[in-house]
């Protein structure tokens, strides 16, 4: 179905239309062709948002540079557009084609956050197509999904015919082909699963059963069909500096969260921070070298037109060469007036350094990231960051006149006690202190110190160390809150929080199993969208989910024991259960692990199971 003419004259009833209207700089349009297969990547949020997401990029170009293949784009419609489309009878289209959604042979989801998940019911509803898979058959699209959150995929199994575990680069491409052959030869929908469940990397959930005992621990995890592999391997790219990465971005109408041109310089992080799933996910550390960063920077800003150019990576400062790379962009770029900036920055010197460096073009605030207030906590956590290192750090800001810096803090961390959250009162006006001394010392014009405080509620996530820890209840969270606005204000601070209901929920799904799928189908019949967005977020229709399929929010914060089987165990994500109860029992006495790029193998298990190694620059 072709929906561009009833489209033209609905638009302007909505907030923000270009949104939906498709056509943007760089976009990819190919002709409808019977012998290609069609693919509509999805992002389960709005516009602005999936736009800025560099996954769902790459995946877009990629499937469109094959021949055989075209690949569009749909994102999440805003409560006013999904209103309209109601009323007016719209089927979820396209923006490339404007086509329905069902007219696509494969529908497919980047996955992440959990408080998303409500929004991919909606788009199966608003495409008409059943929301659970055992409802749908060759006549739908084949609804799969990938992306940063699927290492726990239990919770929208229900809803998902296949999951994609991995780096979508490794094996997308073989998928989607494989799917059109399996489509040619006539096979009914269940065989065509099992055949894709052979692919590395695929895991299809009607094809493994979750037993469990009383209270809701799963007692084990089985195949229920001959010739299914028990387990998923995690699938990676083993050379970055070889894969495939896009140039053309598309360029969008309006502004998105993050409008300009983007390079991944490396992927994966070593530092160990024994709460950062992506830190584990990602791993081993691969780069890229500098002359094919240089080269792809050149090629994106002429293709796109940008004047800012964003150096991407789990850890941008660790790329082995980061000095002499940030020095010859920043020369290269200068008298084009393009800047360059790294979104995320050591707690140190160097890091300072290195921001003056980028940022001759364009000042902005500067962002550092102590996550705990004691140095108690911040071992507890593996930071590998000291109280030198951040009045280091601080104190060279503001000698370089920055006069706003923005700090981010976690509370609720595992082990935590009253005097850690004293501590980030203390540390934060501390910085404050300091930087009103350095004002008023300095000859030049400086404006006031700005120390902007920004205070996340820890959530326990699978594959870290942590994931056996216990999550703070509703009232902790409140009370540690209510101690840091009452601790944290005055001239020069401000400090922002997280809603306690929405990371209660975050979580339950971080850690959730195939139970919640009802729920999950509750509170969406109840209204519930766009849950991370405070102004649609209701979490009293949550609880009534929960109440009504009989299941307590409570039972999902709970402490997990060492031997304890999970959910997403037959999930190999390379890093070793053992290694991770080893980090939590280290966690347990303070004691902090080395990263591996500097002391050598730390023992997580990754290279030799996942047969890949460390990818440096310095090594090339």
């Amino acid at each position: 179905m072709d929906l561009s003419n009833r489209l033209e004259g609905l638009l302007y009833r909505v907030t923000k239309p270009s949104r939906y209207i498709g056509n943007e700089w760089n976009v990819i349009k190919k002709d409808w062709q019977p012998d290609l297969t069609k693919v509509v990547m999805a992002f389960p949020d709005l516009y602005e948002i999936g736009m800025s997401h560099l996954g769902l990029k790459i995946i877009y170009h990629l499937l469109n540079q094959q021949g055989d293949i075209l690949c569009e784009r749909v994102y999440a419609p805003w409560t006013d557009m999904e209103d309209l489309m109601r009323k007016e009878e719209i089927p979820l289209f396209s923006l490339e084609s404007r086509r329905e959604i069902r007219d696509f042979d494969i529908f497919g989801f980047t996955l992440q956050y959990e408080m998303s998940y409500t929004n991919i019911l909606n788009m199966l509803d608003l495409a008409n197509i059943p929301l659970y898979s055992r409802d749908r058959d060759e006549a739908y699209p084949l609804v799969i999904a990938g992306g940063s959150t699927v290492y726990n995929p239990e919770p929208l199994t229900s809803f998902i015919d296949l999951f994609f575990i991995g780096e979508a680069e490794e094996g997308i491409v073989t998928l989607v082909r494989k799917y059109k052959e399996l489509q040619k030869q006539g096979l009914k929908r269940e065989e065509i699963l099992y055949h894709l469940s052979q692919l590395p990397g695929v895991y299809v959930p009607r094809f493994y059963d979750l037993k469990y005992k009383e209270g809701g621990v799963v007692s084990g995890i089985s195949i229920n069909r001959e010739g299914v592999k028990p387990s998923i391997s995690k699938q990676i790219v083993s050379n970055l500096d070889e894969a495939f990465y896009p140039v053309d971005f598309i360029v969008p109408y309006h502004d998105i969260v993050h409008d300009r041109a983007v390079i991944e310089i490396a992927r994966g992080c070593t530092r160990g921070c024994r709460f950062c799933a992506a830190g584990i996910s990602y791993r081993p550390i691969r780069e890229r070298k500098k002359e094919t960063v240089i080269r792809l920077a050149d090629e994106i800003l002429e293709s796109t037109g940008y004047d800012e150019l964003s150096l991407t990576s789990l850890s941008a400062v660790d790329y082995s060469d980061i000095a002499g790379l940030v020095k010859s962009l920043a020369h290269r770029y200068e008298n084009k007036k393009i800047s360059i900036s790294l979104p995320s920055l050591r707690v140190d010197r160097f890091s300072v350094n290195l921001a003056k460096e980028i940022q001759r073009v364009r000042k902005s605030g500067l962002t550092f990231a102590p996550e705990a207030g004691t140095q108690r906590l911040r071992d507890v956590i593996n930071k590998g960051v000291n109280e030198e290192d951040i009045f280091e750090a601080v104190k060279g800001a503001f000698e370089e006149g920055w006069s706003t810096i923005k700090l981010y803090f976690m509370m609720g961390l595992p082990l935590e006690r009253d005097e850690d959250l004293a501590g980030i009162s203390k540390l934060v006006k501390d910085i404050l202190k300091l930087g009103k001394s350095i004002r008023s010392q300095r000859k030049k014009r400086m404006r006031a110190i700005k120390i902007h405080v920004s205070v996340s509620t820890f959530v326990p996530k699978p594959f870290t160390p942590f994931q056996w820890a216990k999550m703070d209840g509703r009232e902790e969270i409140v009370s540690k809150q209510n101690y840091l606005i009452n601790n944290i204000k005055g001239r020069g601070l401000s400090l922002s929080w997280n809603d306690p209901e929405l990371s209660l929920l975050e979580g339950v799904f971080s850690r959730g199993d195939r139970r919640l799928g009802p729920v999950l189908e509750s509170a969406w019949r109840k209204g519930c969208r766009f849950d991370g967005w405070s102004d649609s977020f209701d979490f009293e229709n949550w609880r009534q989910a929960f109440q009504e399929n009989e299941l307590s929010i409570e039972e999902y914060l709970r402490a997990r024991d060492v031997d304890e089987i999970f959910p997403w165990d037959h999930i190999n994500m390379g890093v070793s259960k053992e290694f991770l109860q080893q980090e939590y029992q280290l966690a347990e006495k303070g004691v902090l692990t080395e990263d591996c790029r500097n002391a050598g193998c730390t023992g997580c298990d990754i290279c030799s199971e996942l047969n890949t190694k460390l990818e440096l620059v310095g090594d090339n």
